[in-house]
């Protein structure tokens, strides 16, 4: 509990308590404090559409993982979580990049990126979560390319992400975590659920 110093604090009094209800939710749910690939995959699929999900929730994982040690711990959790649902559009954004750059480089190749779009696509579809797409996840790689590899190196960068993505609503709706899809939820305040009045 010592890292809750580190952060971000947004809302006073009421995003700690927020923040308070994540960790009693967290630890309900690992009560180690930690989150393995396969518990996150199990937890996230049960969440969405069963093993439909399981590749897009391996990248998730992959990307709240910080540090690289392969499990996910409460400080990392809550950063993404928070993030994901308070964050300005640049630091959505900054969060996507990470998922797509699956093997951490620095850029994202069309490789990379398709594979996240068919994962999406994948989870997506089984769970009706958006409507139908009229482009595959190929055309949308390709049409996302087209418009954010300016230099035409076949890599998309972390400046190019981010100012192509602002400029382009549709590429930014294509590219931005969409906490909806990744089924967070707030949990309920304490006193919500006892009923008590402040």
């Amino acid at each position: 509990m010592g890292q809750a110093a580190t952060l971000p604090c947004r809302r006073g009094e009421s995003y700690v308590t927020e923040l308070y209800e994540w960790f009693r939710k967290f630890i309900n749910e690992c009560p180690s404090g930690l989150i393995t690939l396969h518990e996150f995959q199990r937890h996230f699929c049960d969440g969405t559409v069963g093993q439909e999900s399981a590749e897009y929730a391996k990248q998730i994982f992959r990307t709240l993982d910080n540090n690289g040690d392969g499990v996910v711990d409460f400080r990392e959790y809550v950063m993404a979580i928070s993030m994901l649902i308070e964050g300005s559009a640049v630091e959505k954004l900054r969060w996507s990049f990470k998922l797509y750059d699956k093997d951490r480089d620095g850029g994202i190749t069309r490789q990379e990126m398709l594979e996240i779009m068919q994962a999406v696509y994948k989870m997506s579809l089984a769970a009706a979560l958006t409507r139908p797409n009229p482009l595959t996840a190929e055309e949308c790689t390709n049409r996302v390319f087209a418009r954010l590899d300016r230099d035409n190196n076949a890599i998309i960068s972390l400046e190019e992400f981010i100012e192509g993505a602002l400029d382009d609503d549709w590429i930014r709706e294509m590219l931005e975590c969409d906490p909806t899809t990744v089924k967070v939820e707030r949990p309920l305040r304490r006193d919500a659920v006892l009923g008590i009045h402040g």
